[in-house]
């Protein structure tokens, strides 16, 4: 049995959750399916969802729309360590007394 969702995303686009590409999902009761159903109405996700009581259960598509995008991270350069610093490896001496040497 397979039931799909009566809203899209607004402003359309290619991306999944969309009237041209709806998420696709798989549960293994009717009472599941509900569940997805409605969550996804009333996010205005346009999915698929098809109940095999025998597969396991694929909400993988769902859970990556809802899911936030993580955010970039920016590697920052270690501090730059001159002559005169101390020695960041905590012996306590001066970085040219010590390591640079």
């Amino acid at each position: 049995m397979r039931a799909e969702s009566s809203r899209g995303l607004a402003g359309g686009g290619d991306r999944i959750g969309t009237k041209k590409h709806p998420a696709v999902v798989r549960v293994a009761t009717e009472e599941r399916a509900r569940q997805i159903l409605d969550l996804c109405n009333q996010h205005g996700i346009q999915v698929i969802v098809g109940i095999e009581s025998d597969q396991r259960e694929d909400i993988s598509e769902v859970e990556r729309i809802l899911r936030p995008p993580e955010p970039f991270k920016v590697a920052k350069a270690p501090p730059r360590v001159t002559g005169n610093d101390y020695c960041p490896c905590g012996s306590g001496q001066k970085y040219k007394k010590c390591c640079a040497a």
